[in-house]
């Protein structure tokens, strides 16, 4: 089944308002666009609102970098799916390794935040992945099993029919170290013979994160079951988020 790519910027704690203006002007010129490739951004929270302005009519979507999984309450500097969707997000990422690791967050609170996304509306990007040791203790499977066990007990079989999938060596992330497509492949391949084993899988978008960079977007982009990518460092240059879509879309 052809499935249309998809590559995300995330742009992490950058950016500021003239910034921003001059990277969506030089996003959205005519040479830039590609219709073969969805591309969404996923700036920092309070310039939600601002890139959804500047997107209108560009056919480039908007997600947010995380969420709380509660509608409202008592629980200061958080944002909540309600709000998301308020601003025009589309899609939010979840769990994103450095949440898990810097900020301790579970994969019971990772699926949480999933269910909050599914019940109101937003795409829920999901972000798996093993760091270096557990690769070299070739524990890659079962970590990710684990990670995607704690959404599927959470949300039910039909968890990913509307959701998209990140794979994210840990150990390749701002480390400019990439999986090889091979390694990238097998991972992706696996995800999506699991989620088959409970619900439709053919569909579902799987994501390639890792220091995804132009020189290897086009090879990772041959793979099956690589069906685009989740950009950190490497978007915040037009020129080099544009390349890596073209890899895309090819």
């Amino acid at each position: 089944m052809k499935r249309k790519p998809l590559v995300v910027a995330n742009w992490k704690m950058h950016g500021q308002s003239k910034w921003i203006e001059n990277y969506i002007h030089d996003l959205t010129k005519p040479q830039g666009q590609s219709g073969q490739c969805e591309i969404v951004l996923c700036p920092p929270f309070v310039y939600l609102n601002e890139v959804r302005s500047l997107l209108q009519e560009t056919g480039m979507g908007l997600g947010a970098q995380d969420l709380h999984d509660s509608e409202h309450g008592a629980f200061t500097g958080e944002i909540s799916p309600h709000m998301l969707l308020d601003v025009g997000c589309k899609y939010v990422v979840v769990g994103h390794s450095e949440r898990r690791r810097l900020l301790g967050e579970t994969d019971d609170f990772v699926a949480a935040k999933f269910a909050a996304a599914c019940r109101n509306a937003l795409i829920p990007i999901l972000c798996v992945g093993e760091n270096e040791g557990e690769r070299e203790a070739g524990v890659t499977e079962s970590v990710v099993r684990r990670q995607l066990d704690a959404v599927l007990q959470v949300c039910g079989n039909e968890a990913f029919a509307a959701a998209v999938i990140a794979y994210e060596p840990v150990w390749a992330i701002g480390t400019g170290v990439t999986a090889t497509p091979a390694q990238a492949q097998d991972v992706h391949g696996f995800i999506r013979n699991y989620i088959a084993s409970h619900s439709s899988a053919s569909a579902m978008r799987i994501l390639y994160g890792g220091s995804v960079k132009a020189d290897n977007a086009v090879m990772l982009a041959q793979q099956q079951d690589v069906d685009g990518a989740l950009v950190g460092g490497a978007s915040l240059i037009v020129k080099d988020f544009l390349a890596i879509c073209a890899g895309f879309s090819k």
